[in-house]
């Protein structure tokens, strides 16, 4: 399914084409795609919200499946071995952010489905040292919502400074807040979450929040860390408001409409707002570790390939219970 011209998504941007299979160069594998999960960075890509960087792009950054084959130099990949791959793409490997263990911040990295072909089709293209292995045993819908929903919302905990017993609120409850909800609980945190919808707060309670309510409800207990997962600004002024004392705010989003006006006093006593920029290597395969170990549960919809457009129509307004899953 590919982009061509950017625009609204009820205007079905996504066509489906035929390439020749593409072959892999040095340093990279091909991958026989057998599930794409879907996300709003995928949305944004496609209507414009985040600007297109190569035209025509196929997006598609949540990728599991098996090495269907192997370029030069590509370490220890075979064919047939499971792999994965997620919304970081490549990176220099040589700037200080690379050689910090901060490749998440590096100016020259390159992004699946943003500039390079993602997984909106049967097979895609990537750089090997980017793929990362994937467990035997669970069905490729379900291992690849993990790989950037779950892997962005488990950096957003780090990030926000995520301790066992924390008090944690989660701001907006899609797919990558129900797996945080799961790491958050499984380190024994009390959980509070804030979203528009009624359906979302009774899931959030069955899955152990102790508090479920609106953005604009204060949580019963102050809480000493937040993860908006909304593109909205409005509602972190929401999150910051309901921090205790030295508390942070990560905002786990790549687009953002707006920040609004703050009063310095929800901000004063040392709260912070941190922004959340892409995964690395290490949150990956830390991620799948410890979702391996919880283990996580996901929620799929599935959607042929054809229907991508559909899958990201339901992401826009809110309708899918979980993940949308691209099935080719």
């Amino acid at each position: 399914m590919v982009l061509t011209v950017p625009g609204s998504i009820h205007a079905k941007p996504l066509r489906l084409a035929a390439f020749p299979d593409p072959v892999p160069g040095p340093g990279e594998v091909l991958i026989r795609v057998g599930a794409c999960a879907a996300c709003r960075t995928d949305l944004q890509v496609c209507e414009g919200d985040l600007p297109t960087r190569v035209l025509p792009i196929i997006p598609g950054h949540q990728v599991a499946g098996r090495i269907e084959a192997v370029g030069p130099d590509c370490g220890d990949w075979r064919e047939g071995d499971r792999a994965g791959l997620t919304w970081l793409a490549g990176t220099c490997g040589e700037c200080a952010f690379c050689l910090s263990g901060r490749e998440n911040l590096c100016e020259r990295a390159t992004f699946t489905g943003w500039d390079r072909h993602g997984g909106f089709a049967e097979l895609v293209c990537a750089r090997a040292d980017v793929v990362v292995p994937l467990p035997e045993g669970p069905a490729d819908r379900d291992l690849a919502p993990l790989l950037c929903g779950g892997v962005i919302g488990f950096r957003a905990l780090r990030v926000a400074g995520i301790t066992p017993g924390a008090r944690v609120g989660l701001y907006g409850f899609g797919a990558s807040a129900l797996q945080a909800i799961q790491v958050a609980r499984h380190m024994g945190c009390r959980v509070a979450v804030a979203t528009r919808s009624h359906a979302e707060r009774q899931r959030a309670l069955s899955l152990g929040a102790e508090w479920a309510g609106g953005y604009d409800e204060a949580p019963p207990f102050a809480l000493d860390l937040a993860v908006t997962f909304a593109p909205a600004g409005e509602v972190v002024a929401h999150a910051l408001r309901a921090l205790d004392r030295g508390g942070t705010v990560a905002i786990n989003a790549i687009h953002l409409d707006r920040l609004p006006e703050m009063d310095y006093a929800d901000l004063w006593w040392e709260r912070c707002i941190r922004s959340v920029a892409n995964v690395t290597r290490d949150d990956a395969r830390d991620y799948l570790a410890l979702a391996a170990s919880i283990p996580i549960v996901t929620t799929i919809e599935e959607h042929p390939l054809a229907d991508a457009n559909r899958a990201l129509q339901r992401i826009a307004t809110g309708e899918v219970e979980g993940a949308a899953v691209i099935i080719p």
